[in-house]
C-alpha cells in the first residue's frame, strides 16, 4: 500500500498559493463576499466594498446546494461571469464552488480557486477531477466529517496530483439549534500538526447569525487560521439566500480592523 502523501511526515506542506495569493504564511488572507450572486449591483458593490475594507478574494455562489429544492438555486454561468466581472473590476481574486465534474469545467475559467462545500466533502469523482485539474481548491468539511474524513478527502485530491488545498472548517452539527452549527477551532491546531495544509475558518456558515460572527473571526485568528471565508452583502435583508448570516460592509470593515489588532498579537499580518 503507497504511504498516505497528506499523512506523511516526510511529505508535510506548509502553504498553498493561488493566483499569486498564498495561504499559510504570515498574511491572513481575508476573502468576503455574498452568499449567492444575485445580480450585478449587488456583486459590484459587494467586490468594492470588500476589497476596500482588505479583502483579496471575492467569494460568491453561481451553483447553490440548498436543501430545499424550491429555494434559489443560483445564476449559473451568467452569475460566475458577474463574479468574475466584478473581480476583476475591483482588483480582486475568484472562490466559487462547484456541485458536479461539469460545472467544474465551466467555472476553471472564471476561477483562481474552486471551493468544494461541505456536502461534497466526500463527493470522490468529484474531488478526483479537481485532482486532476491542478486548479487551486478550497475544501470544507463535512458537518458531520471526522478530522480523518477530512483529510482523506483531501487526500483524494492530492493523489490525482493537485497539492492546491486550502482546507476550511465551517461548523459541525450539534445537539443545539442555538447556532446553525458550532464552530471547531480545534480543528486549526489538529489540521496544523496532522497535516501542514493551510486551513481557514468559515465563521457565517459556523453561525448561521451575523451577531456572532465577529467574535469566532476573532478567536480563529487568535488561534492561528490562515485566512477568512466571511459573507458579506451590500443589503443583507434582501437577501435571496442565507440573509441572517451576512455582514453589511460596513459590519465588514469593523472586524477587519479589529482583526488586524489580534493579527499583529499574534505576529501575522491582514
Amino acid at each position: 500500500m503507497n504511504e498516505d502523501k497528506l499523512l506523511n511526515k516526510e511529505k508535510k506542506l506548509d502553504y498553498v498559493s493561488a493566483n499569486g495569493e498564498t495561504f499559510g504564511e504570515e498574511k491572513i488572507i481575508m476573502i468576503a463576499g455574498p452568499c449567492a450572486v444575485e445580480n450585478k449591483e449587488q456583486i459590484f458593490s459587494a467586490a468594492i466594498g470588500v476589497k476596500q475594507a482588505g479583502a483579496t478574494f471575492l467569494r460568491g455562489g453561481a451553483f447553490k446546494p440548498r436543501t430545499s429544492p424550491y429555494s434559489f438555486q443560483g445564476m449559473g454561468i451568467e452569475g460566475l461571469k458577474l463574479l468574475k466581472n466584478a473581480a476583476d473590476y475591483a482588483n480582486l481574486k475568484v472562490v466559487s464552488e462547484v456541485l458536479s465534474i461539469s460545472q467544474l469545467e465551466e467555472a476553471i475559467p472564471y476561477c483562481d480557486m474552486i471551493q468544494v462545500g461541505s456536502r461534497n466533502m466526500q463527493n470522490f469523482e468529484l474531488l478526483k477531477a479537481i485532482g486532476k485539474s491542478k486548479v487551486p481548491v478550497l475544501l470544507k468539511r463535512g458537518f458531520s466529517a471526522t478530522f480523518g474524513e477530512w483529510l482523506y478527502a483531501a487526500e483524494y485530491i492530492m493523489s490525482e496530483g493537485n497539492c492546491k488545498i486550502i482546507l476550511c472548517e465551517r461548523g459541525i452539527r450539534s445537539f443545539d439549534p442555538t447556532t446553525r452549527n458550532v464552530l471547531d477551532l480545534s480543528a486549526i491546531p489538529v489540521v496544523k500538526e496532522k497535516s501542514k495544509l493551510p486551513i481557514i475558518i468559515d465563521p457565517s456558515h459556523a453561525t448561521g447569525n451575523k451577531n456572532y460572527v465577529e467574535a469566532l473571526s476573532l478567536a480563529a485568528v487568535a488561534a492561528g487560521a490562515d485566512g477568512l471565508l466571511i459573507e458579506v452583502h451590500p443589503h443583507p435583508e434582501s437577501a435571496l439566500s442565507d440573509k441572517d448570516q451576512q455582514l453589511t460592509i460596513e459590519e465588514y470593515k469593523n472586524l477587519v480592523t479589529k482583526a488586524k489588532r489580534v493579527a499583529l498579537a499574534v505576529g501575522r499580518t491582514i
